[in-house]
């Protein structure tokens, strides 16, 4: 999740569009809601929650420039893609 100012959220969810809606709607507390992180511009699936947690920790241990190159691999023009999932 990203907003208009470039600021980079890393999570993982269960269910990633009811996620991406909580965050959207600002129902969760914490890092998305104070910086209005509510655009989704890069999503992984994984086969299991055991998976998704080493991943998520992958990514968060990544540079910015490198979470950004990643991001670009997929989504070059940084486009929402909440739409995929909803």
């Amino acid at each position: 999740m990203t907003n208009k100012t470039a600021t980079l959220y890393t999570g993982m969810a269960q269910s990633l569009p009811k996620r991406i809606r909580d965050h959207q709607e600002k129902l969760i507390e914490g890092f998305t809601k104070k910086y209005n992180c509510t655009t989704c511009v890069y999503y992984e699936v994984c086969e299991d929650k055991w998976q998704a947690k080493i991943r998520e920790k992958q990514i968060k241990n990544m540079g910015r420039d490198e979470k950004i190159e990643l991001i670009k691999s997929k989504n070059p023009l940084l486009v929402d893609l909440s739409s995929e999932l909803f």
